[in-house]
Formats: structure tokens, sequence, C-alpha cells
């Protein structure tokens, strides 16, 4: 997959074919191994499946993507991988039923790239940024409510909520309350109507990044659904990877890292020790191992050949012989945007 950036930076052509961040550290966490079978849940431009193949004598690989474009753009790696590369537009949470009916199942790795890509950002007619002018789109899988939708439909106090939840933007009452105002007069409908009115409500500072940065990050995650996904994947890993199998995370911002960490502390028995107030509860047994203690960062050399990959983080686990658990029902909540509170009466 190409790398991820954030929606305010802009991308430069260097004419080279691009490398996706952390790529070593992402074939290194995967153990690979001649003649495995993997997938890679987000294909995007195929990054990490070349060089999974590439590194993998006899390996094959199904790659997943809900983006229609990313498929379509993949035939020509899948002509040259010659039956080693299978492509199919599904959603990553959706890659236990995938596997299996690609007939890969057990899985000796699964690796997930988390965000929007390059590519969909450069794309005006999607809607993902606001360097670009145009509709209010954001749909990865160009079906279900687009962003637009959203921003004219939703009530003011759940879209606060979406805002803060999602975006981790502070002044999302008064950005929501604006928007509701707004759309009173006339649908916001583009890119662009959206970013002035946000830029017209949060301050930034000098060199900081645009102030509708949060604002756009958070409707692209609820639009499509991103963390939700991200938990149903991870618990969809675990029910098809094989003892020995290991799980690939990279995340690009907190909500994700989040997640991620909390699953895989969950999952290997490590949780807060007990205390007079909170006693010890029973763990369960871990299902998998860690491969790494923390989060896996980019090198210095990387970010700075690579600007984008500064805020990306890695991290891995090996899958034990443990039998796969239910969701866990902290993350499941860690994904939903809690419904807004009654207004207290004066």
């Amino acid at each position: 997959m190409r790398g991820r950036r954030r929606p305010d930076e802009v991308a430069v052509d260097t004419g080279a074919r691009h490398v996706p961040v952390l790529l070593t550290e992402v074939l290194q966490a995967l153990a690979l191994q001649p003649g495995g079978r993997y997938l890679d849940g987000t294909f995007g431009a195929g990054g990490y499946a070349r060089a999974l193949l590439e590194a993998a004598p006899g390996a094959t690989l199904l790659g997943l993507d809900r983006d229609p474009t990313a498929i379509a753009g993949g035939a020509d790696l899948v002509a040259e991988m010659a039956g080693r590369l299978t492509l199919s537009q599904a959603r990553f949470g959706e890659l236990a039923e995938e596997a299996r009916r690609f007939q890969m199942a057990p899985l000796d790795g699964v690796v997930l790239d988390i965000g929007v890509s390059s590519m969909q950002i450069d794309q005006a007619e999607r809607g993902f940024s606001f360097r670009f002018d145009g509709p209010l789109d954001m749909r990865m899988g160009r079906e279900g409510q687009s962003a637009a939708d959203i921003l004219n439909e939703t009530e003011e106090g759940l879209l606060a909520n979406i805002f803060y939840h999602y975006g981790e933007e502070r002044r999302s009452r008064a950005v929501a309350r604006a928007v509701v105002e707004a759309r009173r007069k006339e649908p916001l409908t583009t890119t662009k109507q959206l970013a002035d009115l946000v830029a017209g409500i949060v301050r930034t500072e000098p060199g900081g990044a645009h102030p509708a940065t949060r604002v756009f990050q958070a409707l692209r995650i609820a639009v499509n659904d991103e963390l939700g996904e991200l938990v149903k994947a991870l618990h969809a890993a675990e029910a098809v990877l094989k003892p020995g199998g290991r799980l690939v995370v990279v995340t690009f911002h907190s909500l994700e890292d989040r997640i991620v960490k909390q699953f895989m502390a969950a999952r290997s028995g490590r949780s807060p020790a007990g205390s007079r107030h909170a006693p010890v509860v029973a763990i369960a047994e871990p299902t998998f191992s860690l491969v790494s203690k923390g989060a896996v960062a980019p090198t210095e050399a990387e970010m700075r050949l690579n600007p984008r990959a500064r805020s990306a983080k890695l991290r891995a686990a090996e899958r034990l012989t443990t039998a796969a658990r239910a969701a866990e029902p902290d993350l499941v909540a860690l994904a939903e945007v809690p419904d807004p509170q009654p207004r207290r009466r004066p």
C-alpha cells in the first residue's frame, strides 16, 4: 500500500516507485515463510503486497480493499505474480470470511495499514482533502452515507460527538453548532464550504495543521466506520491465523493505535494489576504473544526521506494455540461514538 499522509500534507512526485511506510519493519515482523499464506487487508497500491511476495518465495497473498479503484489498479500486479496474488473488493473487517472463501485459511500472516491512502487524497472528486475543492464524499467503498449526508442530516449533539471522539476536536460543539446554522440556509456539499466554515471557528498556531484537519478526519472515520472495521479485523485475524502466524498493524493516529494496543494487551494476558479498590480479575488464557515491547516507530532516516511516516506506529503479535475468543466489549466501545447527553434544563 502507498504511504499514508495527513490531509493537509502535499505529495511530492519524485518519479520513483513509492515505498510504503515501515516496509522493512513490516516484513521483519511478519517473519515470512517460503510458501506461506498471507493476507493484506488494506491493499491500496500494492506496496506491501509486492514486497512480501518478492521476499517470500512461493508465498501466496490475498489482498483486500473496499475501494474498487484500488482493486482495478492491482490488475497488472496480479498478472505479474502469476497466480500468487488474489484480490477481492471487501472491507478488512471481513478478512476471516474472505480468507475462508478463497481457501487461504489458516494464514501465516495478516498485515493492516490503517487509514486513507495517498491516491484517495489526491483525487479531488473523492472529497477526502480540503486541498482540493470537491464534493463532500469520503466513501472509500463508494457506497452508503457520504460526508455530506452526515453533515446535513445528523442532529447537533451527535455531530459534536463525532468531531470530538473521532477527530479529537476541542471546539467540537462550536463547529457542530455552526454546521447546523449553515445548513439551514443551504446544504453543505463541498470540501471548500466545510473547510472555510471550520477555519472561521478553529484557531491554529502558525505553521500548524489546517484548522479543518481534525473535522475532516472525524468525518472520514464516521463515513467509513474505520474504527469499527479495525476492531472487527483484529478479532477476525485471531480467528484465521495459524499458531505461529503473525498479526502486523501500522497505524497513523492515536485513536487507531489505542485500539490495537489494547487488543494486543488483552489477548497477550497483560492487564493492570489489582489494588484495594480494584481487585485482580481473572485473566483469560492468552491467544497472542507480543513480538516487540511497545510500538515500533520509523527511523530518523525514513522520516527525513518521507515526512508522512512521522506519525506511524507498528505493533505485532504472534498467534498462540489457544482458541479464539469473543470480541472485547471495551474495544467495541472505543470504536463507537457515544450518544449525546440530554441537555439540562435551567
